[in-house]
């Protein structure tokens, strides 16, 4: 069998010849800190009604929780650069604005298939166990990839790399192997007193650096949270229909991200890089499938969709859109109903702000 170095080594240029930009090894146990934040952090509600995490809390606080026979992880990264500013569709409040890794397919498919197959890989090289997982799992991705240095996470909690910004999908091989660690990313160094992130948050989710409230947070709004989104946060929300860019795309470290970089299968689909509201409103159950067939943005379901686009259409101020809106009010879906009478009510009130602005 190849040596402990050769083996990191050969394991690095297969992953990299899988479509991973970034390949790091650490030990196990290394992010175990993290998972006791986090549980502190649920502790505090902070993840509002995301109970499914607090169901597996207690694989969450170390790998070794999840699988005894842990002894190194290899975290990996995998590019969704995108080529575009993906702030620019906030100046087309007629068009939904959906986070760019949503544009493209499905990276727990992409992700787990690549992750798979270097699995195979390694068993083949060095008989072993092992167990692979994106983020549909109780495993800390993001400490882990800190820990094994292919990024840090930077102010807004995310996973921020030297080479490829924030935009990096993560998977993670847990392994019987002893195998030899990588530096750790340093956290505070890399960000040093930018606070760029934190300012750009429409809802003012964080409560400092390395500190979300998932309840303010529009990703969380607009993709997890199934009930009626909170009045006075809809304003801030804009056109963001699915997820939000915002604190991802103002990071200085994206200078650095090459979009030729990003993974083919993540490449914005036509339809989903900037539909109009008009048409998302139109959808039916079956027409909303077929549009969002092999897209993680299916998961969410029609309704929390027609929601999240009501919501836009009122922050839009189009009167155009009053005939899309109008069929909702009698939806049979309360959520949705009372959507559209405050999508009608909204548009009307700035409607009446512009008149007195003139």
């Amino acid at each position: 069998m190849a040596n402990k170095e050769s083996l990191e080594e050969a394991i690095r240029a297969e992953a990299n010849r899988l479509g991973f930009v970034a390949c790091g090894f650490t030990r196990a146990e290394s992010a175990d800190e993290a998972g006791l934040d986090i549980r502190r952090w649920l502790e505090a509600g902070h993840h509002g009604t995301m109970g499914w995490m607090e169901t597996r809390a207690h694989h969450r606080v170390s790998p070794r929780a999840l699988w005894p026979d842990a002894k190194s992880a290899i975290a990996l990264g995998m590019s969704y650069a995108p080529a575009a500013d993906p702030l620019t569709l906030a100046a087309y409040p007629d068009l939904g604005r959906i986070s760019t890794y949503a544009q493209g397919g499905d990276y727990h498919k992409t992700v787990k298939k690549a992750l798979k197959a270097l699995a195979r890989f390694i068993v083949d090289r060095a008989p072993s166990e092992l167990k692979v997982f994106v983020d549909t799992a109780p495993v800390m991705e993001k400490p882990l990839a800190q820990a094994a240095g292919i990024g840090w996470q930077g102010k807004h909690t995310n996973l921020v790399s030297r080479e490829h910004g924030s935009w990096l999908f993560l998977g993670v091989i847990l392994t019987s192997l002893e195998l030899e660690p990588d530096e750790p990313a340093d956290q505070g160094r890399h960000c040093g007193s930018c606070t760029r992130c934190l300012d750009a948050c429409p809802t003012q989710a964080f409560l400092g650096p390395h500190r979300i409230d998932a309840r303010r947070c529009i990703s969380y709004l607009t993709i997890e949270h199934e009930g009626s989104i909170p009045p006075e946060l809809r304003p801030m929300i804009g056109n963001r229909i699915y997820g939000c860019d915002d604190c991802l795309a103002v990071c200085p470290w994206n200078r650095f991200a090459d979009a030729a970089a990003a993974n083919r299968a993540f490449l914005p689909r036509a339809e989903l890089a900037a539909p109009r509201l008009a048409d998302l409103l139109a959808l039916d159950d079956a027409a909303f499938r077929e549009m969002f067939a092999g897209s993680p943005i299916k998961r969410i379901g029609r309704g929390r969709m027609i929601r999240n686009c009501l919501i836009a259409a009122g922050n839009s101020g189009q009167e155009s859109l009053r005939p899309s809106i109008q069929p909702h009010l009698d939806d049979g879906d309360p959520i949705i109903a009372e959507a559209a009478r405050w999508a009608l009510d909204q548009i009307g009130l700035l409607r009446s702000a512009k008149m007195q602005a003139a």
